[in-house]
């Protein structure tokens, strides 16, 4: 009996898997139960047979994404430079797509508390090395302003094409340069 548990329970994984990348890539309106029976390889009555309802399924992805974001954080505060960042980022590719998707439906209050969660979890463990790479190691107020800013920026900006290391490499070149021309600006002053 214990191996009927164990599979239950990989396949509930399974489902929450296609699900949370079916969202990240195509947004809440993909998230069909019969799309993603086709994706698992199951019928519709499996996934009502691990999740009540639609809802109930949702509310899973943003549990796990919560989830995600705190393993995330715990990553990012580990990071020393950029290149450990990128790294990061580059690993959780599926995760800040996910994220972009709150960030774009958050007019949907469940969305809007999950990104605001995610981003609570995540703004304080980046912020150090923040810091660092944008060159504002002396000024955390206002390396937190410009982090806060550059969040929408990103997340508009943020595709599954966009996501790779040339982009966020241009990226981060892109905000290091405003941040020097903004202090060279108040030192001119």
């Amino acid at each position: 009996m214990p191996n009927t548990t164990k599979d239950a329970a990989a396949l509930q994984l399974e489902w929450l898997q296609h699900g949370y990348t079916t969202f990240a890539h195509h947004g809440p309106q993909a998230l069909k139960v019969e799309r993603l029976a086709r994706a698992v390889g199951k019928s519709k009555s499996s996934f009502y047979h691990h999740f009540a309802d639609p809802e109930g399924f949702q509310e899973s992805l943003l549990h796990h994404h919560l989830e995600q974001a705190r393993l995330i954080a715990k990553k990012e505060a580990a990071c020393q430079s950029l290149d450990d960042l990128i790294e990061v980022l580059l690993e959780h590719k599926t995760d800040l797509l996910f994220n972009r998707q709150l960030r774009v439906h958050r007019s949907r209050p469940a969305f809007e508390r999950c990104f605001e969660a995610t981003t609570e979890l995540t703004v304080p463990a980046i912020l150090p090395v923040w810091g660092r790479i944008i060159g504002l190691t002396d000024q955390s107020y206002l390396a937190a302003l410009v982090l806060q800013l550059s969040l929408e920026n990103f997340y508009i900006q943020l595709t599954p094409d966009t996501l790779n290391r040339a982009w966020l490499l241009d990226y981060f070149a892109g905000l290091q340069h405003l941040v020097r021309s903004f202090q060279a600006r108040k030192t001119d002053a």
